[in-house]
Parts: structure tokens; C-alpha cells; sequence
């Protein structure tokens, strides 16, 4: 089988609220900075790699009233707030060992990509990444859903799909991949083993 995971919030530790707390005290501004930055549509336009971090910067501290040097402490935090989590690496090692191939799809800025690449070692265990920023599409669109079938030869019957967000999962079951909407590693090795993969 081909085992296809997500990134954020599956593979690597995803927590924007802590984030915002960490760089915002006042819960106003911490509101602000959710529907500002977060839920805004120039977050997709940094996961999909047509506005850089600087554009980004500027933009929602016009947005936000919000000093521009707050807005680039919080977003030149976001890769440094991305870590292993390592029952899933255990899991996703596993996987591997039980003859399966390993891919990764993944919305992400450019800057965090880069930054956990050179940061973490085991990319070697995947058989292909394809990561929104470097293909200028997103999930939950089909688009890099196919691109993903078409760049490594997928048959998507033969394809399990893991992330932690219901309209992703939802996308890959329209388009008949199997799936699994992750909400820790224990729950999402239980799948994976019922399913046959382990």
C-alpha cells in the first residue's frame, strides 16, 4: 500500500493558539490575530507560495493595527514551533518496515518546509513529498490531491490517506483514496493495523 501523510498536525506538532499566547498577552489582540492571520485568506496565500513572508508581514499588520515587528515575531516563529512528534515518526517507521511505501501531502509556507528539512533527518523514509507552497496548490482541493496520484504513479485503491482535518479527509474519500482523519498516533496505528498495513 501507499500511506500518504500529513504534516502539520500529524507528523510535526501544530498548535496556533499557543503560538498567538506565546507572542500575544491580550486576548483582544489574540482574537484579532486568529481572524486576521490565521483564518485569513493570505494565510492560503503563503501555504500556496504566491505571497512571501515579508508581503505577509506588512499586509496583516496593516490588517490588524498590530506593530509590524509583532506580526514578524509571530510568523517568523512558525517553523521553530514545528516538532517531531515522535510516536508518529515510531508509527510512520513501522509503516515502512511492513513493506509499504511512505509519501507525504502537506499544506506549508516555504519558509517552514525549509526550516524542518534542515532541521530533521528522516526524509529519507519517504517515497515522494509534495508540499503546497512548491506546487501552488492547497488541500482541501482536488488538484493536489491528483497531482500527487499523477506525480508518483499512484493507483488511489491501493492509496490510505492520513490528516488531522475533516475537509482534507473528506476531499481524498470524494476522489477514492482510503482514509484516516488522525487524532493521535495510538488511534491512527490502531487504523493502519486494522486496515492491513502493519
Amino acid at each position: 500500500m501507499n500511506v500518504v501523510f500529513d504534516l502539520g498536525g500529524v507528523v510535526f506538532t501544530w498548535r496556533p493558539r499557543q503560538i498567538i499566547e506565546h507572542v500575544f498577552k491580550d486576548s483582544d489582540i489574540q482574537e484579532r490575530i486568529r481572524s486576521e492571520i490565521f483564518a485569513h485568506p493570505d494565510w492560503e496565500k503563503l501555504d500556496r507560495g504566491v505571497l512571501d513572508n515579508e508581503e505577509a508581514i506588512e499586509r496583516g499588520a496593516r490588517r490588524t493595527g498590530v506593530s509590524r515587528s509583532k506580526i514578524g515575531e509571530l510568523i517568523k516563529s512558525f517553523p521553530h514551533s514545528l516538532t517531531p512528534i515522535k510516536d508518529t515518526v515510531k508509527l510512520i517507521h513501522a509503516v515502512k518496515r511492513s513493506g509499504n511505501k511512505i509519501f507525504a501531502l502537506s499544506n506549508m509556507h516555504l519558509s517552514i518546509i525549509e526550516h524542518i528539512e534542515r532541521e530533521y533527518s528522516f526524509w529519507d523514509i519517504f517515497d515522494g513529498m509534495v508540499i503546497s507552497c512548491r506546487v501552488r496548490m492547497v488541500k482541501p482541493e482536488e488538484e493536489i490531491f491528483k497531482y500527487l496520484l499523477d506525480e508518483y504513479g499512484l493507483m488511489v485503491e491501493e492509496t490510505i490517506f492520513i490528516d488531522d482535518t475533516e475537509l482534507n479527509v473528506n476531499t481524498a474519500l470524494r476522489l477514492g483514496f482510503r482514509t484516516i482523519q488522525f487524532d493521535n498516533p495510538s488511534q491512527c496505528e490502531d487504523e493502519l493495523r486494522s486496515i492491513g498495513c502493519l
